[in-house]
């Protein structure tokens, strides 16, 4: 199963979760990332911060959805609110769509302790979200019930 996860610049909450779930999903779940006005560049805690868990960053981009195009995936989720109020692209047509809103951990301000933390807390957000869909068997569940699971897990915390 594809999941292509959209943020408006890509460059911390988007990676996170492309990264997390292609660390995951052991060629079950494959990930994208993209956004609608790319920052080109990805955070560096974003990197850092994965890296610290042993997630493979090599060939993490900030890009835009319109590279995206032949990726073609059957579940599109934005994970900020900006995102998910935008017009999406007309490839994106028939895959599901979902929003799994995520507080972004690189606007904080605060000490090394508090940022490394709330980076951590979006990153298991993230974890516990993909490991029970990969639980879940997507690719054998219906249009309707992958349509119901995604909702589902956008209120695990």
């Amino acid at each position: 199963m594809k999941l292509l996860f959209i943020c408006t610049h890509n460059r911390c909450r988007s990676i996170l979760s492309e990264a997390i779930c292609n660390h995951i999903g052991a060629g079950t779940l494959i990930a994208a990332s993209a956004g609608s006005q790319p920052a080109g560049v990805v955070h560096p805690l974003s990197l850092k911060y994965l890296a610290e868990k042993g997630i493979n960053t090599a060939g993490l981009k900030s890009q835009s959805w319109d590279e995206l195009e032949d990726f073609v995936p059957d579940v599109v989720i934005t994970v900020c609110d900006s995102a998910a109020g935008e017009t999406c692209p007309v490839w994106f047509g028939k895959s599901l769509k979902v929003h799994w809103g995520l507080n972004d951990p690189s606007k904080l301000s605060g000490s090394e302790d508090e940022i490394r933390a709330a980076f951590f807390s979006v990153m298991a957000i993230i974890e516990k979200r993909l490991l029970q869909l990969q639980a879940a068997h997507p690719d054998t569940l219906s249009r309707d019930d992958l349509q119901d699971l995604m909702q589902q897990l956008s209120r695990v915390y």
